[in-house]
């Protein structure tokens, strides 16, 4: 997937649950490739995106990015293209992977139309404790190259 950067993330910050993961990923955006942009503020215009179809409306209810050459990214791709731009693989593999993303395009409407009943109930805690394993075996990973002990596969 040719992405240009930076990358422009839409998303619901009055969403616990997509919030903290956004707070997560731009803790690991150490090449500030990713801009960061809450659609839920009540300044938020959705004018420049009309002309394309992008409302606040759709950005609210599915995450949204577009890159430096226009190109827009919603949803599971989206989510793919940010955590590999990050570094955390595993959890892109999980957004992208072969046998995994047919599920993740069916679990995130799902999701997202539960997001606030779920963020009350934990999963914003759940999947910062579960994103944080991924960095550090990530970071380890990246250890170990730069010793020159370097695995492919995982």
């Amino acid at each position: 997937m040719n992405t240009t950067y930076p990358l422009t993330i839409y998303y619901d910050a009055s969403c616990r649950l997509c919030n903290s993961e956004m707070q997560n990923i731009k803790l690991h955006d150490t090449n500030k490739q990713l801009t960061f942009i809450d659609c839920s503020d009540d300044g938020f215009d959705d004018s420049p995106f009309q002309a394309e179809g992008i409302t606040k409306t759709l950005m609210m209810n599915r995450l949204h990015a577009q890159d430096t050459s226009g190109k827009w990214l919603v949803g599971v791709a989206a989510f793919e293209v940010i955590y590999q731009t990050v570094g955390m693989a595993s959890i892109a593999k999980l957004w992208g992977g072969r046998l995994t993303k047919p599920l993740a395009e069916k679990l995130y409407p799902w999701v997202v139309k539960h997001r606030y009943t779920l963020s009350k109930i934990g999963l914003p805690e759940m999947f910062g404790l579960w994103s944080k394993y991924a960095a550090r075996k990530a970071d380890k990973r990246s250890q170990l190259c730069s010793e020159g002990r370097c695995s492919i596969g995982d």
